[in-house]
């Protein structure tokens, strides 16, 4: 089990000047934290200094470089065996911050899996259910929660790791995908979220885009299989069921069904070929 004296707590943030005091100011008063840090990703509203009155230390960077490229700067400052994350909209209650590194020691990565009942908008829901129903395929296990900010981890986990993490809105699901993908033990601890102070700033059309190629990008490093066979069984399936058509209907086989049924063959030799290559990637993995 983690204690407070070994966890790093890593807040990104990016004009949330309304809600960083408060935060931390709860979570000084919930646990002795080894420390908490704060990056500062180019506020204009005074996040930096309602955060250092606080009594947090603050990271700064010169302008806005994106959540993920704050969370990887809070990483890499972080002098904790252990790094729990955690938004700086107020959406997570600093009591559960217990509640999640008590977890770890036992697992290498805990998320804090928030209720739907607490998550903004209907719309924000059936999009986090459809991610997380595609992330359970891909991975093979269910996930409930793939997008939520609070989470807690090994900080050499997460080094290892560091240079698949993007600059924008999607190091939590990079941060599942990866450590699942990669063996080590994932818990999801239910949560309930509360409602965030400010304006969200991920939308839903693009940056729901955006989510999804990240799911395909890291399962195809970690196993592409499951990406190319399906593709391949449809292509494969799709020729074979045309041409059989045509030869009943027409007595003879077209040249589509032909390229698609090569086209099926094709497809999944690359993935084979793929998945020998991420396998060798993982044996090279420290």
């Amino acid at each position: 089990m983690a204690q407070p004296a070994e966890t790093s707590i890593v807040i990104p943030a990016y004009n949330e000047a309304a809600s960083i005091g408060p935060l931390v100011a709860e979570l000084l008063g919930a646990a002795p934290w080894r420390e908490i840090l704060v990056v500062d990703d180019g506020s204009r509203d005074g996040t930096a200094a309602a955060a250092t009155a606080a009594g947090a230390r603050v990271i700064a960077h010169p302008y806005n470089m994106g959540n993920g490229a704050a969370v990887k700067s809070g990483i890499r400052e972080a002098a904790g065996e252990y790094v729990l994350i955690v938004d700086a909209d107020g959406q997570h209650r600093p009591a559960d911050a217990m509640r999640l590194i008590s977890r770890l020691g036992e697992y290498d990565l805990v998320i804090g899996a928030r209720s739907s009942a607490t998550q903004a908008t209907a719309t924000r829901r059936i999009g986090n259910a459809l991610l997380n129903g595609l992330a359970g395929y891909l991975t093979g296990r269910p996930i409930p929660d793939l997008t939520s900010g609070f989470r807690g981890a090994r900080r050499a986990c997460l080094l290892e790791f560091l240079h698949l993490l993007p600059n924008g809105f999607s190091t939590p699901t990079t941060t599942t995908l990866t450590f699942i993908k990669a063996g080590y033990s994932v818990c999801f601890e239910p949560i309930e979220a509360a409602q965030r102070v400010g304006q969200s700033k991920i939308r839903l059309g693009p940056d729901g885009f955006k989510f999804t190629l990240i799911l395909l990008k890291i399962i195809t490093i970690f196993s592409p299989l499951r990406v190319f066979v399906p593709i391949s069984l449809v292509t494969f399936a799709g020729g074979l069921a045309y041409g059989l058509w045509t030869v009943v209907t027409q007595s003879h086989l077209t040249n589509l069904s032909v390229l698609l049924i090569f086209l099926g063959v094709v497809i999944f030799l690359f993935g084979l070929v793929s998945e020998q290559i991420a396998a060798l990637r993982l044996e090279g993995r420290r």
